[in-house]
């Protein structure tokens, strides 16, 4: 009976450091591995469309006009997020979304790309001097880094900014070809 026992215990401890050494080398919380290519280009692009005619409540009539701050923007792993939908935002964020301050954003960035390794890039793109217009950089990701946010503030306003939270730029182990 001991043997059995014995042997029990032995397979056990098998079974669960298989188990173990299986589940630690998968993805948190059901998050697939990009399998792409090493590298992929990408060009942004955006267009504010914020006019009289459109928002005629909305739309400023004092100074300063109806503008777009300079977008700026991160490549990045599932361990990083610039901004959560319905979640408060991280000091840097607010200081520019209420202001316009980007150092703060770029700190904070930058830490979590080197303590976590989770930031591949940052970009950036000029601002839009009216409500209507468009602004376009580039940027590049990799398969640990397939993840795109950023942010573009809203001028005149206390705090509004427009942005994507996360977009994940591969599907399938292939690169998206257009978002």
């Amino acid at each position: 009976m001991e043997n059995v026992s014995l042997a029990l215990g032995r397979a056990l401890w098998v079974f669960l450091l298989a188990m173990i050494g299986s589940t630690t080398s998968q993805p948190l919380g059901g998050e697939s591995v990009c399998t792409a290519r090493p590298l992929a280009r990408y060009s942004i692009t955006f267009i504010g469309k914020w006019s009289q005619t459109a928002f005629p409540k909305q739309y400023p009539l004092f100074r300063p006009p109806a503008q777009w701050s300079s977008l700026l923007g991160a490549a990045h792993s599932s361990d990083y997020s610039m901004w959560r939908k319905n979640e408060y935002v991280s000091n840097g964020l607010r200081d520019f979304a209420e202001r316009g301050e980007a150092w703060a954003l770029m700190k904070e960035i930058e830490a979590a790309g080197e303590k976590l390794q989770s930031v591949h890039a940052v970009f950036s793109a000029p601002a839009i001097p009216s409500g209507t217009g468009q602004t376009s950089t580039e940027l590049e990701v990799h398969p640990r880094h397939s993840l795109v946010s950023f942010v573009v503030r809203i001028v005149p306003s206390p705090d509004w900014f427009v942005g994507i939270d996360s977009l994940d730029l591969c599907e399938g182990g292939r690169w998206k070809e257009q978002v």
